[in-house]
């Protein structure tokens, strides 16, 4: 039971800051292209994670791996997942796309009980339905906005969710053999090579506050993949999955301190439904007294 508990409060930690680099994203988007943005998110991150390795005594033995078609493959649908996810982010407030991308977690649940064989207990769907009808006001929020860009923004949005899903059962699966560091070592990699593979394609010129924010990104991206994938490899995916709901708090917080944005009435319904979520998940029922 206390593994499990580490395992939500790190994915507690990993919310806040998967959100807090989505806000940097969000802010570097209107000069960096989304090329740029992968790159820096992706390079800054080795940085905590080789420090992560030195600490836990691993450096440089995490760089073995014996499955680097695992780590390939997850490098795929990761760096798709996350170009989709900035695309979101250059055309939706951080609230709006953090409410997509909550989509995600919802999904996981159908795929843990399908491929990891977890059990999904009545209590879990019940709090995973009411996130998810908080999720839905905010999408309908967002689907108002005038634009096209917004539109955009949604369907790459959902890219991110559905892939996400598949993503996170994929490396539930990779914990078993593999190091959180070592994971989170070969993905940084992988999409470093992917965004340096778009320079030929033109990169912006950025201003010195932009590169620090691309730095800031990169630094938090690191941090939230070693709490994420520790996360994972303490709890089961279908426990964690309603933590994720409490990014969108954070997300609200950021949109009104970097963006001066707020939610407006579909928005704050799907707060306060995302929280009773939270809540009900977070909080075990008691035992019943026999009488």
């Amino acid at each position: 039971m206390q593994n499990q508990n580490d395992g939500i409060w790190l994915r507690l930690a990993a919310a806040f800051l998967i959100t807090a680099m989505s806000a940097l994203v969000r802010e570097a988007s209107d000069q960096a292209t989304l090329g740029q943005i992968i790159f820096w998110r992706s390079a800054l991150a080795m940085l905590p994670i080789c420090i992560y390795m030195a600490l836990r005594g691993d450096f440089p033995g995490a760089f073995r791996t014996r499955r680097p078609g695992a780590h390939f493959l997850r490098g795929v649908i990761g760096a798709v997942a996350m170009g989709m996810s900035f695309i979101s982010l250059t055309y939706l407030p951080v609230a709006h796309a953090e409410a997509l991308g909550f989509l995600g977690p919802v999904l996981v649940l159908p795929a843990a009980a399908l491929l990891l064989r977890e059990t999904i207990s009545p209590r879990l769907i019940c709090a995973v339905a009411i996130g998810f009808g908080g999720v839905i006001a905010m999408l309908w929020e967002g689907m108002t906005m005038p634009g096209e860009g917004a539109m955009i923004g949604i369907a790459a949005g959902l890219a991110f969710a559905g892939l996400t899903a598949i993503y996170r059962v994929y490396v539930k699966a990779m914990t078993r053999t593999e190091s959180a560091a070592t994971i989170s070592f070969y993905f940084a990699a992988f999409t470093t090579v992917v965004g340096l593979a778009t320079l030929p394609f033109g990169w912006n010129e950025t201003d010195f506050y932009t590169s620090c924010v691309l730095i800031g990104a990169g630094i938090l991206g690191g941090l939230a993949h070693i709490a994420a994938t520790e996360a994972m490899a303490r709890a089961p995916v279908s426990v964690l999955a309603p933590f994720d709901f409490t990014g969108l708090v954070w997300a609200v917080l950021f949109d009104l301190v970097l963006f001066a944005t707020l939610p407006g009435a579909a928005g704050w319904l799907g707060i306060i439904a995302i929280t009773v979520a939270g809540v009900l998940v977070m909080t075990p029922p008691r035992p019943r007294v026999a009488g």
